[in-house]
């Protein structure tokens, strides 16, 4: 699978492109990582260096990679945090060019927006764009709970909700245009508080899987969440599966990071649990 990723970079820790490349890789998928940014480190840390690239050049790299013949190989992209509001219009662009050169191809979309506990941590122009612009042209759409709550204007999801209330905005926003629905960082109202879901949703059902809640908060797991969920999905063409192991590599990502007491997501050093994920949290039907 050859996968053409717009999002992120930084230098130091793992998030965007530098969290989605690696696990994509040592799945055996090939990456053409395309930066919209390139920082020193994340901006959880409230300082950081390096340039907010020019959508301009963004698109210009894009075209770099037309030029050399091999889009009609390209079998998805995937999309993560934008930087510029301008860079929704290069990505739209890059996603009709991919589908042009191969209409088999998918498009994944994280509309990094923010969280419930951080409320939103991006220029305020983009998430209005995502939802007019972005999500309409997106095959598979990985929001958290907060940022589908967003995106349907259903503000009551970002604190614990009904699972129907989760169901009923990814049935919205499957009917703006994506096919498949991957709703993070799920807090149903009646679940019990040391646990949190995660629920996939297309025209065929809905699944949910939980897992233990872990004492963290770790950036980049939404990056590593959209990466494989797109790449199982792809392989195994089965929602349920997809689910489960993205599950199962995430939760034992973020373990082994709790474990280290480090700030960073310890990719490489679980990268086991990524490349053979123990498929121990089981994906249930909801409908």
């Amino acid at each position: 699978m050859r996968i053409l990723s717009i999002q992120s970079s930084v230098a130091y820790g793992h998030v965007g492109n530098s969290a989605a490349v690696f696990p994509l890789q040592r799945l055996g998928h090939e990456v053409w990582p395309v930066f919209t940014v390139h920082f020193s480190n994340h901006t959880g840390y409230g300082a950081w260096r390096g340039p907010l690239l020019d959508p301009a050049d963004v698109a210009d790299v894009i075209t770099g990679i037309e030029e050399r013949g091999v889009l009609p190989g390209c079998d998805a992209v995937l999309s993560g945090y934008q930087g510029s509001p301008a860079v929704a219009g290069v990505i739209v662009d890059a996603v009709q060019r991919v589908k042009a050169a191969n209409p088999a191809a998918s498009y994944t979309c994280d509309p990094v927006m923010g969280n419930a506990k951080s409320g939103c941590f991006v220029n305020p122009e983009i998430p209005p764009i995502i939802r007019e612009k972005v999500v309409p042209v997106a095959d598979i759409l990985t929001p958290n709970q907060f940022e589908l709550g967003f995106i349907t204007g259903r503000d009551t999801l970002g604190s614990p909700a009904p699972i129907e209330a989760v169901l009923e905005a990814a049935d919205e926003v499957r009917a703006m245009g994506p096919a498949t629905i991957l709703v993070t960082s799920v807090e149903r109202a009646d679940a019990p508080a040391d646990v949190i879901e995660m629920v996939a949703v297309t025209g065929e059902g809905a699944w949910i899987v939980q897992t233990p809640r872990l004492p963290m908060k770790a950036n980049g797991s939404g990056d590593i969440t959209a990466a494989l969920f797109t790449a199982h999905l792809h392989s195994t063409g089965s929602p349920a599966t997809a689910l489960s192991r993205t599950v199962a590599s995430v939760y034992d990502v973020l373990a082994a990071t709790l474990e280290s007491g480090a700030r960073e997501l310890r990719l490489i050093d679980a990268q086991e649990a990524i490349a053979h994920p123990q498929e121990r949290f089981e994906a249930r039907r909801l409908r």
